[in-house]
């Protein structure tokens, strides 16, 4: 599926910050931090229109947070616009990027009566197989 596409599907309007912040993290191979987003984003934009289509993003779950701890935060696309069930990410200490674990997923817990769960998140923090295997230290 294509940015222009994507917005379409949720009734946004197409502009070229908001398709090349879809573009920049499509292309990525792994969940990527705002900054990472921003550098490799074509085009001159101001703060204010990078945010606000970031927020939009956000907001209309194109884009999803991942909340490593209060330093790392990254984002990926949302499990609505790749299809993907629940799952849990892993977090790598040595090379910080944060990898979708598709094989582990994540069961909606039993809540008790009244509570309504929107969300469930897992981060799973340790050396990835790259590294592992690399030694790199």
């Amino acid at each position: 599926m294509k940015p222009y596409e994507i917005l379409a599907k949720h009734n946004l309007k197409r502009t070229s910050c908001r398709e090349g912040i879809i573009a920049v993290i499509m292309a990525a191979q792994h969940a990527i931090s705002e900054n990472e987003i921003r550098e490799q984003l074509e085009g001159n934009y101001d703060r204010t229109t990078f945010y606000r289509s970031f927020k939009t993003l956000e907001e209309h779950k194109i884009i999803h947070k991942i909340v490593v701890d209060n330093q790392v935060i990254k984002y990926a696309l949302d499990n609505s616009v790749t299809l993907k069930n629940e799952h849990a990410h892993f977090y790598c200490f040595k090379c910080n990027s944060v990898q979708c674990l598709e094989s582990v997923h994540i069961e909606k817990p039993l809540l008790p009566d009244g509570y309504v769960c929107t969300e469930t998140e897992m981060v799973i923090k340790g050396i990835c197989n790259f590294c592992k295997e690399s030694g790199s230290k």
